[in-house]
């Protein structure tokens, strides 16, 4: 497969004349929690040359490659992903730290050196803390669930720990974070559910796991209070990724 997505990505190249800077898995497979018929969720950076910045009419900054029962390929222009990490947002953080990366160049070695500069704890744990939220209330409130909507709160629960304890961008890999911040008398229910889910084409419905519930609904409670008590963050300024910026493009004349 990744044979195959190398071959997408050239293809991308050649009809977009783009280059491709940063490519990497972003979803259950990166996260290894992946079931045997997951698709691939393949996210790139890329950047055009120095005189499409300078049009006047409005460009896109995004491409939509591909997306299939296999495929999920898209990806976003460098000024997009750069406007978005002085911002924080944490999707980029997550593409960095990829266990599964397909490609990258000299380039993306420049942002890697900065990247970790614009984390902003506090709006991390926030981005985190609603996603296990909206997931918990959609998924996991009745008396049958689907049990593999229980990955999709415990990652971003352990994401928040980690924000908290350590200041940094939480890794992608589910089994890392568990065991820096997972309580011990959790992890063999966990352990089970995982073992479970990379056996099982489709993880299906079954009975509400009380025990995991209650560790939920105690660690939601207790990471509102801790964001809550966070200081306020300031953005840093714009001029190291301007110069990013202007090095990256101007070097693609």
């Amino acid at each position: 497969m990744k044979e195959i997505i190398t071959k997408k990505l050239q293809e991308i190249e050649q009809a977009e004349q783009i280059r491709i800077l940063h490519c990497v898995e972003s979803g259950s497979r990166a996260w290894g929690f992946a079931s045997p018929d997951s698709d691939y969720d393949v996210r790139f950076i890329y950047a055009r040359e120095p005189s499409f910045y300078l049009r006047l009419e409005k460009t896109r900054d995004v491409i939509e490659w591909q997306l299939d029962d296999t495929l999920d390929i898209n990806g976003w222009d460098l000024q997009k992903a750069l406007r978005l990490l002085h911002s924080s947002n944490p999707t980029l953080f997550e593409w960095n730290q990829s266990p599964i990366v397909y490609k990258t160049t000299p380039e993306w070695a420049q942002i890697r050196q900065e990247i970790n500069n614009y984390f902003l704890a506090k709006s991390g744990v926030y981005h985190y803390l609603s996603t296990a939220n909206s997931n918990y209330r959609e998924y996991l409130k009745g008396e049958i669930v689907k049990l593999k909507k229980y990955f999709y709160v415990l990652r971003p629960i352990l994401a928040c720990k980690w924000i908290l304890s350590k200041g940094t961008p939480p890794p992608m890999l589910f089994l890392e974070l568990a065991e820096a911040e997972l309580e011990s008398e959790m992890r063999p229910i966990v352990e089970q559910l995982l073992d479970l889910k990379k056996q099982t084409p489709e993880l299906g419905q079954g009975k509400r796991i009380d025990a995991l519930n209650a560790y939920l609904d105690k660690e939601l409670g207790l990471l509102k209070a801790a964001v809550d008590a966070l200081p306020h963050e300031s953005k840093r300024g714009w001029e190291e990724l301007n110069a990013l910026f202007l090095g990256i493009v101007g070097g693609l004349k």
